[in-house]
Formats: C-alpha cells, structure tokens, sequence
C-alpha cells in the first residue's frame, strides 16, 4: 500500500507582513516548522520529504528572502516535486506598503533588502518586485493590511485546522499554596475546603492519585458537587478562550501541599474534559516534593 504524499507548507512573503505569526499558528496546530532552511537542504527536502523529515505527514517551511536564490529556485523546485512524495502548499503573505513601512517604524528594524542610506520603502519595493512571481504561484494569499494578529489567526485555524478543539490546549496543574502559586496560571481555584486526606493516618502518605484516596474524597458530596460545577464553568469558557484564538489555558488547582485535594480534583477533571474531545495536559506540580521529602526522612 502507498503512503501518502508529505503536505509541505511553504509560508513566504513581504518581510513584516506576518509569516512569524502564520508560523506559530501552524505549531499550535500540530506541525513541524523549520525557518528558513538552506537551498541544498530545501532541495533534499522537496525531493525525498520522507527520507529528510521521517515520521512526519506535514511540515511547515518559514522562508523570505534571507535565503539567497529563493525567489530564482523555489518555483522550479515546487514545479518538480513528485505529487506522489510531497503536496506542497505555497501561502503568502502581503501587506501595503504604508502598513510595511509603519510596522517597521515602530519595532526600528532594518529592512533586509535596505542599503546604508535607503529608505525602508526602497526595500520593501525591491522585495515586493523580486517576489512577483511567488505570489502569482501562491495557492492562499493572505493580505494582513488591516488585520489584527487575531484575526489573522483566525483565518488560519479556519482554513488549515482539523481540531474540533481549535488548537486549545488546557493545562490542568494541581498544585500546594504553600510552595507558591503557578507561574502563568490563566485560571485558579483553590480546592481547600474538602475534606483532608492528610488527616487519616493511612492516607495521608499516599498521592491524589491513589484509588484509596480518591475513593475517600469521591465518598464527600462537596467533591462531586465541585468537579461539576468546575467542568460546568468551563464548558462555557473554553469555547470562548478558543474562539478568541487563545492556544493555551492553564487551569490551577490548589489545595495546601498539593499532594491529595488538588491531585484528586484534577485528575477527576482532566476525565471529564478529555470526554468532551478537549485537548488535556495534566500536571502535579507538588507530588514528587513530598516524595522526595519522605525519602531523605528515612
């Protein structure tokens, strides 16, 4: 049986019109990207994608001007490629000269085509003359003169997506107050309030992960009943994160150590969200602390 063709997304176009920002679009999605490759090796990769990225069923190439002989190579090397080894996609991007000029006013970036004593203007002419021809071949042109970075993002996810999550990411972290709240938590709570396992003798050794414990805090109402209004609040809020192109959320759950309450609340959490087709990284911060703690005790 045949395998299927390597897509390969070429992301091209006006420097400052965006391509950093497609590029990172394509990785919350799940590709590979590579910025920028050199000739020989962009050859290499258009004519055996397999034998130089094994593994991969799409790969997304970054790539401007920066690469002598691009504007000259790329057309042939796409004209040539095998339809039976690589689909590529060619997707540029544009901008108007006023915008280009603007956006680098305000980052005083050197254009890379200006000479000492050019204006930014002279080189984004030159570059937008040299890439004539790219455009014409583009399969998706995207213009970002008027669009904000989210909703450029929003027309990538719309057209090149296949997560019913979007690209969202959620990062449930159980962790303890007592050794500091997570860096970069987009949302927290703090699940003190149960009943505490470290109170009975033979639970208070063991993780939230233990069936012992789970089945002590799963015997509480106050459990059941949090866990379903949590995966309730963020029923509502997660399609809301995504539609706003938000790639993580990272969601804390925090008890006083982080080693039974939060655990157990997370990973009861983490089930609920995975069974609604959500994208789920789960994290216990604060176990191996106390592991580690109980082993130098010895």
């Amino acid at each position: 049986m045949s395998e299927s063709p390597v897509r390969l997304f070429v992301i091209t176009g006006l420097s400052g019109s965006g391509k950093s920002t497609v590029a990172r679009c394509f990785e919350d999605l799940g590709h590979h990207c590579i910025d920028n490759l050199p000739l020989p090796l962009l050859r290499h990769l258009v004519r055996e994608p397999a034998a130089a990225a094994p593994g991969l069923e799409a790969i997304v190439l970054v790539t401007d001007l920066r690469t002598p002989g691009l504007a000259e190579e790329l057309p042939r090397l796409l004209d040539e490629a095998d339809p039976g080894l690589v689909e590529p996609v060619l997707i540029f991007l544009d901008s108007s000269d006023d915008v280009l000029v603007r956006r680098y006013s305000e980052t005083r970036r050197r254009h890379p085509l200006t000479g000492e004593g050019e204006r930014v203007i002279d080189g984004i002419r030159r570059e937008r003359k040299m890439l004539l021809e790219l455009r014409g071949r583009a399969a998706r042109v995207f213009d970002t003169t008027d669009s904000t970075i989210h909703e450029l993002r929003a027309a990538i996810y719309d057209e090149f997506g296949s997560s019913d999550a979007g690209g969202l990411t959620v990062n449930i972290v159980s962790f303890g107050f007592k050794f500091g709240v997570p860096a970069g938590a987009d949302l927290m709570f703090d699940v003190r309030f149960l009943p505490n396992p470290y109170f009975v003798a033979e639970l208070r050794e063991k993780p939230g992960t233990d069936p012992a414990v789970q089945s002590f805090l799963h015997g509480h109402e106050a459990f059941a009943e949090l866990v379903d209004r949590l995966e309730s609040l963020l029923a509502y809020l997660l399609p809301r994160f995504r539609d706003e192109n938000r790639s993580y959320l990272t969601v804390g759950i925090g008890c006083t150590g982080g080693r039974h309450r939060s655990v157990a609340v997370s990973e009861a959490l983490a089930d609920r969200l995975v069974a609604g087709a959500w994208q789920i990284r789960l994290q216990h911060r604060d176990v191996e602390r106390h592991r580690s703690r109980a082993a130098s005790n010895r």
